[in-house]
């Protein structure tokens, strides 16, 4: 499959700039002939917390936006959108995917808001995974601080062969970014890729580092600091291979864990 990541330098709560920024790497991926095209998280706002403005009803005008830009350049994408929840004050940070007809293939909430940054105070937190089938692909996409929590990477590669993460990853921790996405993909045994922003948004400095990691470890492709677009092709025969010659699932006791959650307890040993 060859698929796209859109580094995006986000315009700061701007939806109109980032639209044309958006259009332009799109029509780019489709001169290329990408399958798929992902952008970051909140594609269109940057990483804001103003969920009251800059929020929107389920399947409002970012969505159909997106859903006429695939239908026009004809490749499925991946964007950030901010759900804006009727009821109650709290908004959910969303990842859909739509196909190059701009038909609805999923909608992940973000499981881990990033409390660090406040966002768990704006934000209700995820409950669900998604997995979607795609050019024989199983793919499931996570949001930044989901990063930082392997235990559902484990459940979505149960059956996931590629792992997307949509990120506003900021420089000042992008040392952790590099390496999580190297970890999750060993760990996992698929391909893990990351696709952040850069520039600068909200007084808070973004350097990009989008990559894709495959089954082992090895990066295959990665951006710099600038504003780019990763054109990247993988192989769906290499994660078959790998599982099937390094059985790392089969050993996993996770019932053993379940239980370590609950019954642990420390124990004082005398000296």
């Amino acid at each position: 499959m060859k698929f796209a990541l859109a580094q995006l330098d986000i315009v700061w709560e701007d939806k109109a700039a980032n639209r044309l920024k958006c259009e332009n790497l799109a029509r780019q991926a489709s001169e290329a002939n990408v399958e798929l095209l992902l952008f970051p998280e909140m594609t269109l706002t940057g990483f804001t917390m103003n969920v009251p403005m800059m929020g929107e009803e389920q399947n409002g005008d970012t969505t159909q936006w997106f859903q006429q830009l695939a239908k026009k350049y004809r490749v499925a994408v991946g964007f950030g959108v901010i759900e804006k929840i009727l009821k109650g004050d709290k908004g959910k940070n969303n990842y859909i995917i739509v196909d190059k007809d701009g038909k609805l293939l999923s909608c992940y909430s973000k499981i881990h808001p990033f409390s660090f940054g406040e966002e768990a105070l704006h934000y209700q937190g995820g409950t669900s995974l998604a997995l979607i089938s795609y050019k024989q692909w199983i793919l499931s996409t996570f949001i930044c601080y989901d990063l930082r929590f392997p235990e559902i990477f484990q459940a979505a590669s149960k059956e996931a062969s590629i792992i997307t993460i949509a990120a506003n990853w900021p420089d000042e921790r992008i040392q952790h970014w590099e390496i999580l996405l190297k970890a999750r993909a060993i760990e996992n045994q698929c391909y893990i890729a990351g696709v952040n922003r850069t520039g600068w948004g909200n007084g808070i400095k973004y350097s990009g580092a989008s990559m894709v990691v495959d089954p082992l470890g090895n990066v295959i492709s990665q951006a710099g600091s600038e504003e780019a677009l990763i054109i990247c092709d993988i192989n769906l025969e290499k994660v078959y291979n790998i599982r099937d010659s390094f059985k790392l699932k089969k050993d996993r006791r996770e019932d053993l864990y379940k239980n370590l959650y609950t019954t642990t307890e420390l124990i004082n040993i005398e000296t």
